[in-house]
């Protein structure tokens, strides 16, 4: 391999600073996921470890090598141990990416059961909700808005949220990739007014304003009337049942999930 450059008696190529920055992507990916956590302590630890490994490997300082890479083997073995939540997360995350979509059928049942399921019950008891879930691009500004969340999308949880004495029933909540992000949160209002002669309430001009802005979906519950709408792309519709919710969402996360899987093979084709 072509050689780039020379430090001192280490020769660096290539294919060197390829694998430089793969590594460095991964270990950043790692550190986003766990940072604020007692586990990114631990983490650093290891990566200064691993760091004097390689240095005093290339230095040919045999004993003080065998000693760290001791120290490193049994730290990533407690690493494993201590910290298997993170772990799990992190391999959830690689799971949910569209590459792996591609090749695993990709199924939206459960989180369009659990948002229909929790839209008609809302509407059942006339307690007004707006839920909006993110479909190929990231809204991280307005989820900053609110108060963060981070949990797996649920019926029980939904339902507290937008309970009418519940501190985070105001606002919207964001879902993405099956999480809650945040709720309470403030989206941008609709210039739009009226819909079939009909005046739209704040929560209709929010989730159809944060649709005519971003690639979402939002899930409307009436407050006044129990009736529950979808906004998308900046049209509305209304008065949708259980059943109709719940194919509309099917739909739309499904050509959703198709357009970013062609993306990445014409990205990789151009």
């Amino acid at each position: 391999m072509f050689e780039l450059f020379r430090i001192g008696f280490l020769s660096v190529t290539m294919l060197d600073v390829i694998d430089i920055v793969l590594v460095t992507a991964i270990f950043y990916k790692i550190y986003t996921i766990i940072r604020r956590t007692i586990a990114s302590q631990i983490f650093f630890g290891l990566i200064l470890v691993l760091l004097l490994s390689l240095l005093v490997q290339a230095a040919n300082l045999k004993a003080l090598g065998w000693l760290l890479k001791l120290l490193s083997d049994i730290w990533v073995i407690a690493f494993i141990i201590l910290f298997q939540p993170e772990i799990r997360r992190i391999l959830v995350l690689i799971g949910r990416s569209p590459l792996i979509s591609y090749f695993i059928k990709n199924d939206h049942t459960t989180i369009t059961d659990v948002i229909a399921e929790s839209a008609y019950e809302l509407a059942q008891n006339q307690h007004g909700a707006l839920m909006v879930i993110v479909k190929t691009g990231g809204i991280r500004g307005v989820a900053e808005t609110g108060e963060p969340v981070d949990s797996k999308v649920t019926k029980n949880l939904l339902r507290s949220i937008f309970f009418p004495r519940s501190p985070l029933h105001d606002g919207a909540v964001i879902i993405n990739n099956e999480i809650i992000e945040a709720a309470r949160c403030t989206l941008p209002l609709s210039t739009e007014t009226k819909k079939d002669g009909r005046v739209l309430g704040m929560r209709h001009r929010a989730g159809l304003g944060i649709s005519e802005m971003a690639d979402v979906i939002s899930v409307i519950v009436s407050e006044e009337t129990g009736s529950i709408s979808v906004a998308e792309n900046g049209n509305l519709k209304t008065g949708l049942s259980k059943d109709s919710l719940k194919r509309i969402l099917n739909e739309s996360l499904k050509k959703s999930s198709e357009r970013g899987i062609r993306g990445i093979f014409q990205g990789a084709k151009s």
